[in-house]
């Protein structure tokens, strides 16, 4: 597991980077959208939606990406429509109210934890290219040395009922990986509109964002009773599972460059 790790970050870390540095902002659209899409699909398969209401639900999820990048002044509106369309689906093609509540929370939940939070890499990106780096620099050794302190030091359970093999030595490691990427972006990238302390101090909570983010995506597959959103990736769960972290810490970024 520690090798397919490694190899993965190898390969895939210098390809992200070359693609969200040189290639035109469109491109990360169309990478946003389609891990998007499918995290959405994997999640309504996670509570077994029927296809009658998953399908709807994943394409309402196509446009509000399209929307939140296109059109982002109609967004809440687009939201709006695509609630109560679902909604009205749900009273409409399935003609029992059993199960009315599962699968309507399950359909809107989907909408609001997946495209509205992962909609924020757009403002993010249209700040600079290097929030983007650094948010995914972040997460990634956030996930990294809270898996190799957790799994090597790792004594104290962190939240057992949710996620067995959490422990707070992991969520430490989590904090100093956040910590150490949000700095080297900026030492890569010193023209950035934040200072130094700053950006540690946003490495820090994108570390306990990316933590919250693994616990929210665990405490949802226990619910469903599943181990993995999907086997997508084999040996690495699905696309949801990639992108848990992500999903909570870029709306997190996005409001601290707000406020700082």
């Amino acid at each position: 597991m520690h090798l397919k790790r490694l190899l993965i970050a190898i390969i895939v870390l210098p390809l992200f980077y070359l693609y969200i540095s040189y290639l035109p902002s469109i491109y990360f659209f169309v990478l946003i959208f389609c891990v998007g899409i499918i995290a959405l699909y994997e999640f309504y398969l996670m509570y077994r939606l029927p296809a009658a209401l998953s399908i709807p639900g994943v394409l309402s999820g196509g446009i509000l990406f399209y929307t939140a990048h296109f059109l982002p002044a109609y967004f809440k509106d687009a939201l709006f429509i695509f609630v109560f369309a679902l909604l009205l689906l749900r009273l409409l093609v399935i003609r029992t109210p059993a199960g009315a509540m599962k699968d309507a929370g399950t359909l809107v939940l989907g909408l609001l934890y997946i495209p509205c939070l992962l909609s924020f890499m757009f403002p993010l990106i249209a700040r600079g290219k290097e929030y983007i780096l650094l948010l995914f620099a972040s997460v990634w050794l956030s996930d990294s040395l809270a898996f190799y302190i957790g799994s090597s030091i790792g004594k104290h359970k962190l939240y057992t009922s949710v996620s067995p093999n959490k422990t707070i030595e992991g969520a430490i490691g989590s904090l100093i990986g956040g910590l150490l990427g949000s700095i080297i972006i900026k030492g890569l990238f010193p023209s950035m509109a934040i200072t130094g302390i700053n950006a540690a101090f946003i490495g820090i909570i994108l570390g306990a964002s990316a933590i919250a983010g693994d616990l929210l995506e665990s405490m949802f597959k226990r619910d469903a009773g599943v181990k993995d959103s999907s086997n997508l990736i084999p040996g690495h769960g699905g696309m949801l599972d990639k992108l848990d972290s992500i999903i909570i810490a870029g709306p997190v970024l996005y409001y601290l460059l707000r406020i700082l």
